[in-house]
């Protein structure tokens, strides 16, 4: 088992095995990035990774996980203007008002 040397943002260089690190690669845009909980402080770290550490590291023997953009950043509205400040003001003021809020409610149900 291959031993990888990483660095902590808070404990600086530590020593890993590939069991320790996982590499995760975007399907979309191939962007890379590996992960490890530090063996000194316990929090895990994320860092970005080009594709030739991502080889590297895949071919040590550690996990390659693989993702996808959600498919929400694809989509655009079609129907109407973007929402605006003045919309968020008369949003909060429809949900603090109960009578104003029950009416919206009610109008939903008979659309």
């Amino acid at each position: 088992m291959a031993t990888i040397r990483a660095t902590c943002p808070t404990c600086g260089d530590v020593e890993l095995t590939t069991n320790d690190v996982r590499v995760r690669v975007c399907l979309d845009d191939d962007r890379g990035e590996y992960s490890f909980r530090c063996p000194i402080c316990v929090m895990t770290v994320v860092k970005p990774a080009e594709a030739r550490t991502v080889d590297l590291l895949v071919a040590s023997g550690v996990h390659l996980d693989t993702w996808t953009l959600p498919l929400e950043l694809h989509e655009r509205p079609t129907i109407g203007a973007p929402i605006n400040h003045d919309d968020i003001i008369d949003f909060h003021d429809v949900l603090a008002n109960d009578d104003l809020l029950t009416e919206a409610l009610e109008s939903l149900d008979q659309a």
